[in-house]
Protein backbone atom coordinates (compact mmCIF):
# COMPACT_ATOMS: atom_id res chain seq x y z
CA UNK A 1 0.00 0.00 0.00
CA UNK A 2 0.83 3.92 -0.06
CA UNK A 3 1.96 6.22 2.29
CA UNK A 4 -1.78 7.75 2.27
CA UNK A 5 -3.01 3.93 2.88
CA UNK A 6 -0.61 3.24 5.34
CA UNK A 7 -1.16 6.12 7.03
CA UNK A 8 -4.95 5.61 7.50
CA UNK A 9 -4.54 1.88 8.01
CA UNK A 10 -1.72 2.81 10.94
CA UNK A 11 -3.32 5.73 12.13
CA UNK A 12 0.07 7.51 11.91
CA UNK A 13 -0.08 10.66 9.56
CA UNK A 14 2.08 10.83 6.39
CA UNK A 15 3.95 13.66 7.60
CA UNK A 16 4.76 11.41 11.22
CA UNK A 17 5.60 8.35 8.75
CA UNK A 18 8.53 10.27 6.46
CA UNK A 19 9.56 11.55 10.41
CA UNK A 20 10.05 8.38 11.72
CA UNK A 21 11.83 7.46 8.82
CA UNK A 22 14.35 10.38 8.72
CA UNK A 23 15.35 10.01 12.10
CA UNK A 24 15.59 6.45 11.47
CA UNK A 25 13.03 4.99 14.19
CA UNK A 26 11.21 3.07 10.62
CA UNK A 27 13.07 1.88 8.04
CA UNK A 28 12.59 3.75 4.87
CA UNK A 29 10.24 2.22 2.76
CA UNK A 30 10.93 0.01 -0.51
CA UNK A 31 9.91 2.44 -3.74
CA UNK A 32 8.29 1.46 -6.96
CA UNK A 33 9.63 2.46 -10.09
CA UNK A 34 7.87 5.45 -10.49
CA UNK A 35 9.12 6.25 -6.54
CA UNK A 36 6.02 5.94 -4.24
CA UNK A 37 6.54 4.61 -1.18
CA UNK A 38 5.37 0.79 -0.43
CA UNK A 39 4.37 -0.69 2.82
CA UNK A 40 3.98 -4.51 3.77
CA UNK A 41 1.52 -5.46 6.75
CA UNK A 42 4.49 -6.02 9.01
CA UNK A 43 5.28 -2.19 8.25
CA UNK A 44 1.84 -1.16 9.03
CA UNK A 45 2.12 -3.80 12.33
CA UNK A 46 5.04 -1.34 13.62
CA UNK A 47 3.53 1.66 12.58
CA UNK A 48 0.77 0.61 14.76
CA UNK A 49 3.29 -0.05 17.58
CA UNK A 50 4.79 3.51 17.19
CA UNK A 51 1.67 4.90 17.50
CA UNK A 52 0.66 3.31 20.72
CA UNK A 53 3.88 3.81 22.11
CA UNK A 54 3.65 7.48 20.94
CA UNK A 55 -0.08 7.85 22.77
CA UNK A 56 1.92 6.69 25.96
CA UNK A 57 4.22 9.41 25.62
CA UNK A 58 7.14 7.41 25.27
CA UNK A 59 9.80 9.61 23.45
CA UNK A 60 11.23 8.30 20.17
CA UNK A 61 14.47 7.14 21.96
CA UNK A 62 12.24 4.74 24.37
CA UNK A 63 10.05 3.80 21.22
CA UNK A 64 13.75 2.81 19.51
CA UNK A 65 14.66 0.30 22.68
CA UNK A 66 10.49 -0.69 22.65
CA UNK A 67 10.93 -1.67 18.89
CA UNK A 68 14.13 -3.27 19.54
CA UNK A 69 12.61 -6.03 22.01
CA UNK A 70 9.56 -6.34 20.67
CA UNK A 71 11.61 -7.62 17.65
CA UNK A 72 13.78 -9.54 19.72
CA UNK A 73 11.86 -12.78 20.79
CA UNK A 74 14.24 -14.02 23.31
CA UNK A 75 14.16 -10.43 25.18
CA UNK A 76 13.40 -10.71 29.25
CA UNK A 77 10.31 -9.09 29.95
CA UNK A 78 12.42 -7.19 32.72
CA UNK A 79 13.84 -5.08 30.30
CA UNK A 80 10.50 -4.28 28.96
CA UNK A 81 9.02 -3.64 32.83
CA UNK A 82 12.10 -1.32 33.54
CA UNK A 83 11.75 0.86 30.41
CA UNK A 84 8.18 1.47 31.19
CA UNK A 85 8.57 2.13 34.94
CA UNK A 86 11.19 4.81 33.70
CA UNK A 87 8.71 6.42 31.64
CA UNK A 88 6.38 6.67 34.84
CA UNK A 89 9.11 7.98 36.94
CA UNK A 90 9.48 10.57 34.60
CA UNK A 91 5.24 10.95 34.05
CA UNK A 92 4.91 11.31 37.35
CA UNK A 93 8.14 14.18 37.78
CA UNK A 94 6.37 15.99 35.17
CA UNK A 95 2.58 15.43 36.82
CA UNK A 96 4.47 16.85 40.27
CA UNK A 97 5.39 19.91 37.87
CA UNK A 98 2.34 20.28 36.50
CA UNK A 99 0.48 20.65 39.77
CA UNK A 100 2.95 22.89 41.18
CA UNK A 101 2.05 25.35 37.82
CA UNK A 102 -1.84 25.27 38.57
CA UNK A 103 -1.40 25.96 42.00
CA UNK A 104 0.42 28.99 41.22
CA UNK A 105 -2.04 30.00 38.28
CA UNK A 106 -4.61 29.43 40.70
CA UNK A 107 -3.39 31.53 43.36
CA UNK A 108 -2.67 34.06 40.93
CA UNK A 109 -6.26 33.77 39.56
CA UNK A 110 -7.64 33.79 42.87
CA UNK A 111 -5.49 37.05 43.98
CA UNK A 112 -6.76 39.04 40.64
CA UNK A 113 -9.69 41.15 40.82
CA UNK A 114 -10.31 40.74 36.86
CA UNK A 115 -12.09 44.21 37.33
CA UNK A 116 -11.15 47.22 35.23
CA UNK A 117 -8.23 48.36 36.65
CA UNK A 118 -4.55 47.40 35.47
CA UNK A 119 -3.57 45.96 38.63
CA UNK A 120 -3.07 42.46 37.81
CA UNK A 121 -1.04 39.87 39.86
CA UNK A 122 -0.74 37.15 37.26
CA UNK A 123 0.88 40.17 34.79
CA UNK A 124 3.01 41.13 37.48
CA UNK A 125 4.55 37.46 38.50
CA UNK A 126 5.00 36.93 34.67
CA UNK A 127 7.32 39.66 34.42
CA UNK A 128 9.62 39.05 37.30
CA UNK A 129 13.18 37.78 36.23
CA UNK A 130 13.14 33.84 36.26
CA UNK A 131 15.44 33.92 39.60
CA UNK A 132 12.62 35.58 41.31
CA UNK A 133 9.86 33.89 40.31
CA UNK A 134 9.81 30.41 42.71
CA UNK A 135 10.80 32.83 45.34
CA UNK A 136 9.02 36.31 45.22
CA UNK A 137 6.34 36.92 47.38
CA UNK A 138 2.55 37.43 45.75
CA UNK A 139 1.50 40.61 44.25
CA UNK A 140 -0.90 42.53 46.89
CA UNK A 141 -4.17 40.62 46.47
CA UNK A 142 -6.54 43.40 44.53
CA UNK A 143 -9.26 41.25 44.63
CA UNK A 144 -12.37 42.01 47.13
CA UNK A 145 -12.83 39.45 48.81
CA UNK A 146 -11.87 37.71 52.73
CA UNK A 147 -9.88 34.42 52.77
CA UNK A 148 -11.53 32.10 54.56
CA UNK A 149 -9.69 29.18 56.73
CA UNK A 150 -7.88 26.75 54.22
CA UNK A 151 -8.55 29.35 50.89
CA UNK A 152 -6.11 31.55 49.03
CA UNK A 153 -3.82 34.11 51.70
CA UNK A 154 -2.59 36.40 48.26
CA UNK A 155 0.17 37.58 50.67
CA UNK A 156 1.30 33.65 50.35
CA UNK A 157 4.71 32.91 48.42
CA UNK A 158 2.97 32.14 44.70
Amino acid sequence: MNIGQAAKASGVSAKMIRHYESVGLFPEARRTDAGYRQYTDKEIGTLRFIRSARDLGFSIEQIRALLGLWQDQQRPSREVKALAQAHIDELDAKLREMQAMKATLEHLVHCCSGDDRPDCPIIDRLAQPPANRSTAAAAPCHADHASAPGQHDCSEKA
